[in-house]
């Protein structure tokens, strides 16, 4: 297991000042990114070995969302590698150990040099393979997230630069906040699921499609030529 201790920034909360959902998400990402760097296996390594893990789907449940100013741990381990996928468990706790946040996600390899994903070897993963640690104990939901037939359209986002992270194509995390913001304001998210489909680049236009079933809203971020970027899957509180 690999963690880092963190305080919940002013910068990184909603008017409520509590952590915002994108900000759980950073969170997450920059705990993976953090183990990759301290064991020499991160962005110039894969850059040099052209090689990217690049995020097939998270599943987050928020159990209470840290408080500004609040002192947190956040840890992640890989607990399973088969074919070209890489699968990650993720947490956030208070000081007292209690759990906020579990998660899981499923990641595959790819070459970039080739432009397809490849096996996981031996070499890729030398690293992640000292603790074999066990699968969280959660309840996982499905990869896949089911599109409903009917929705409305938000307004469309285009891409900028600061939707853009180190792979030049639009963040994990960044997602998740369009379709965040497409839903109505004064909501709490309990559980997001996010299946991604396709990279959207600099100058590329988000078109989110909003689907409400109760407490239970899907966004489908798709281009004006009717391709999904990615479904995102959420719960509100009173689900």
């Amino acid at each position: 297991m690999y963690s880092f201790n963190a305080r919940v920034r002013y910068s990184e909360v909603g008017g409520d000042c509590k952590l915002s959902l994108p900000g759980v998400v950073n969170y997450l990402q920059d705990c993976s990114t953090f183990q990759s760097e301290d064991l020499k296996l991160g962005i110039d390594y894969l850059e040099q070995s052209r090689r990217a893990w690049w995020l097939s789907s998270w599943q987050i449940v928020v159990e209470r969302y840290p408080q500004l100013g609040e002192e947190i741990v956040v840890s992640t381990w890989p607990y399973a590698f088969k074919g070209m996928y890489g699968y990650r468990n993720f947490t956030i706790r208070d000081r007292q150990g209690a759990f906020l946040v579990k998660a899981n996600s499923v990641w595959f390899l790819f070459d970039t040099a080739a432009g397809r994903p490849v096996k996981v070897e031996e070499e890729d993963i030398r690293g992640y393979r000292t603790g074999e640690e066990e699968k969280l104990d959660m309840e996982y939901a499905p990869r896949r997230i089911s599109l409903p037939e009917a929705y409305k359209l938000g307004e469309p986002v285009k891409v900028a630069r600061h939707h853009i992270d180190t792979n030049r194509h639009v963040n994990n995390a960044q997602y998740v906040a369009v379709a965040r913001e497409a839903l109505p304001e004064g909501i709490e998210i309990r559980e997001v699921r996010v299946e991604y489909k396709k990279a959207a680049v600099m100058g590329d236009v988000m078109i989110p499609r909003i689907s409400q079933d109760k407490d239970i809203y899907v966004v489908a971020l798709c281009s004006r030529e009717d391709v999904i970027y990615a479904v995102v899957w959420m719960q509100a509180v009173g689900a």
